[in-house]
């Protein structure tokens, strides 16, 4: 049972048109726990975790945060958005703005900070992400490896609650890919409530807390790392874990 549900899915279901890409999803997400969702291509993980903050709506179900519904629209969804931070594919970063204005921009504008606060968090920020130095630069002159720890930063600007990272890895270079995962999993030993999509084995393997296992729309496992990767009970699971263990 959970013991502090920060995030609940509800009999969640969602349509593209006709395709059913979510097909009764249940899921609970503790505070502090690091959730992470694997499967083949097109079994609906990005979308799930794209439904968490509403980027994506739902035909059906409920999701609670915090036990609070999910807003529709508006304000509260502009609040919960600041509540549940999101980290992309694609780092999303201004291109005319420095890394550190990057930073501070959503504190200014959500959070009501002052200017000097907010950079002052910012900086704070970036030299846990490795990136103090490069507070004045443009993000055209930082690797993508650097570009999404500026991301991470970003989102971490606004204190959410809980982090949910779409593929954050996907768009790197293999050189880069681990000084992504290495802040994400500082931000698991410190605690940070985080659901993450990835292709990165490793990483589910060493900091999640639960691996979710989709296939079709739906959860067929949702298990230790430990237990799953080393004794997968579906045929689904075996399966795919047989493809990409080889490599």
């Amino acid at each position: 049972m959970a013991v502090d549900p920060l995030i609940e899915l509800r009999n969640v279901n969602k349509y593209y048109g006709r395709l059913h890409v979510l097909r009764d999803i249940d899921l609970t997400v503790d505070r502090g726990e690091v959730v992470v969702i694997i499967g083949p291509s097109g079994s609906g993980k990005s979308t799930l975790c794209r439904t968490i903050n509403r980027l994506e709506t739902i035909e059906s179900g409920r999701i609670v945060i915090d036990g609070r519904p999910l807003p529709d629209e508006g304000k509260a969804l502009a609040g919960l958005r600041a509540e549940v931070g999101m980290v992309f594919q694609s780092f999303n970063l201004f291109a005319h703005r420095t890394v550190l204005a990057n930073v501070s921009l959503a504190q200014l504008k959500v959070r009501k900070r002052k200017k000097a606060e907010a950079d002052r968090r910012s900086r704070e920020l970036l030299e846990r992400v490795g990136l103090a130095t490069h507070a004045d630069k443009f993000p055209a002159q930082l690797s993508g490896g650097q570009q999404q720890r500026v991301a991470i930063a970003r989102a971490l600007a606004m204190d959410p609650k809980a982090l949910l990272f779409d593929e954050p890895t996907s768009a790197l270079d293999p050189e880069m890919i681990n000084e992504v995962l290495e802040v994400m999993r500082q931000l698991a030993r410190d605690g940070m409530t985080m659901v993450v999509v990835t292709h990165e084995m490793g990483f589910a393997r060493s900091a999640a807390n639960r691996v979710v296992f989709m296939a079709d729309g739906r959860i067929v496992e949702d298990r230790t790392p430990e237990a799953f990767f080393t004794a997968p009970e579906s045929d689904r699971a075996k399966d795919f874990l047989s493809k990409i263990l080889k490599h």
